[in-house]
């Protein structure tokens, strides 16, 4: 009797042990469920509401230097308008000139980042770093940051131009991922009017491009991006990069005009 008593409250005992598990199964399932969608939740409206640079970006390597474009507009995930006058082309040093599309504060931090590390090892080397040493570093950190666990994923892609101190100017492509390329004739980045601005530059870019020629390409290309990309307008900055040194030589503004049909 005592062995069929003792069979019979193991047999219970496993099935109580079954259906224990069974329901940890389901609160473990109903729990990740709903976290899940709390998550994804959380992220849309991240994205919703994180200022954006969509962007028109472009670069050109001319016969006698390197010209730098980009728009104004910054965006609240590419439908509110939150900037009209955001600066996408910087000029981070004496000899550097940077341009950046995806989330603000990415590439705000990145810039920041790239002027201070770049004055430590002009210190420590006791020699200006070179335009593809500049163009490294920034990959090095995008590289880094893309792939550090976060709620907000770091999303910059950027270009770097800059002059060497044997006079040669140089331009460098960097996916958001980090790789970096050096650009031979011209290139737009991931910058959201790019599809249009390397569709124009097909057809428009030589190889024997005058700086002259480059500026207005790049003014071109800009405009003609920003007709059709939502997420790009508002004005045009330009920059040029010669033996003569760095220098902003387009500021414009774009201004909305009403007439009469």
């Amino acid at each position: 009797m005592k062995s069929q008593q003792s069979q019979v409250i193991i047999i219970k005992a496993s099935k109580t042990v079954k259906l224990l598990n069974t329901l940890i199964f389901k609160i473990i399932y109903i729990l990740g469920n709903l976290v899940s969608r709390t998550f994804n939740k959380m992220d849309d409206e991240l994205k919703k509401n994180i200022l954006k640079t969509g962007t028109s970006l472009v670069g050109l390597v001319c016969k006698d230097g390197i010209v730098m474009a980009g728009d104004r507009k910054a965006t609240a995930g590419g439908q509110i308008v939150m900037q009209k006058n955001a600066k996408k082309v910087v000029q981070i040093n004496d000899y550097i000139v940077t341009s950046g599309t995806g989330t603000s504060s990415d590439i705000e931090l990145l810039q920041k980042l790239a002027r201070a590390e770049l004055r430590l090892k002009e210190l420590r080397d006791k020699k200006r770093p070179t335009v593809k040493e500049a163009a490294n570093l920034i990959g090095m950190i995008a590289y880094r940051n893309i792939r550090q666990p976060s709620m907000i994923p770091f999303i910059a892609g950027t270009m770097v131009g800059g002059l060497d101190e044997d006079g040669k100017a140089k331009l460098f492509s960097i996916e958001p991922a980090g790789g970096v390329n050096e650009v031979e004739d011209y290139d737009a980045n991931f910058s959201s009017g790019m599809p249009y601005i390397l569709g124009l530059l097909e057809r428009q870019y030589r190889k024997d491009l005058t700086i002259e020629e480059g500026i207005k390409l790049a003014i071109e290309s800009i405009k003609s991006s920003s007709q059709r990309d939502t997420a790009s307008g508002h004005g045009v900055d330009v920059f040029t990069i010669t033996k003569q040194g760095i220098k902003q030589v387009v500021k414009q503004t774009a201004n909305s005009v009403y007439t009469e049909d």
